[in-house]
């Protein structure tokens, strides 16, 4: 059985949209990162912490574990713990092209794969008004970096250069190759 370590409903869909039987249980690790830790290695550490707490419990079954990380200049952007810092992380963005990271863990007890991948996004340049209107579609609130780029967050888009579905949060295909036959399906 494929057990995704998360609620997020992106990354249902994404599964649904494999084909993948699995099930949501999601995980109570301890997400709590080591200072020294450079911030495009956080996700793939999140997401082998997630698996390993979801494993501990379920060791007959292949666990998934993900975590998706905005960084700009080096540093994380995460999800704004309100409207003023969604503001403040969108003007940032504006103009400017950023990297998400999505850390993804495949685990079972005879098998461990782990890796991360990496998109380039650009954004178009960004007024206050149309920062503004996107903020009040309440949209950016939970998201890394502010924005939901499967949302209206795409029309902030200039460009990508990688997987789309990286910064969605799960590169899906690739996800998909390194999971267990038994469990593809194929």
């Amino acid at each position: 059985m494929l057990i995704l370590a998360s609620q997020s409903p992106r990354r249902k869909e994404l599964l649904d949209l494999a084909g993948l039987k699995y099930i949501c249980i999601p995980s109570d690790a301890d997400e709590t990162v080591p200072a020294e830790l450079a911030a495009e290695d956080t996700p793939e550490y999140l997401a082998v912490r997630k698996a390993d707490a979801v494993l501990a419990e379920h060791p007959e079954d292949v666990v998934l574990g993900a975590d998706t990380l905005v960084v700009m200049d080096g540093k994380p952007l995460g999800k704004p713990a309100n409207e003023a810092e969604a503001r403040d992380m969108l003007r940032r963005l504006s103009g400017r092209e950023h990297y998400v990271y999505t850390g993804v863990a495949i685990l079972s007890k005879d098998r461990r794969s782990v890796f991360t991948s990496v998109t380039k996004v650009e954004f178009f340049p960004l007024s206050d008004r149309e920062i503004d209107a996107y903020i009040a579609t309440g949209e950016p609130m939970d998201k890394a970096g502010a924005y939901g780029i499967q949302g209206r967050g795409a029309l902030l888009v200039k460009r990508i250069r990688g997987d789309y579905f990286t910064v969605v949060g799960l590169p899906v295909a690739e996800v998909v190759r390194h999971l267990p036959a038994e469990v593809r399906g194929s």
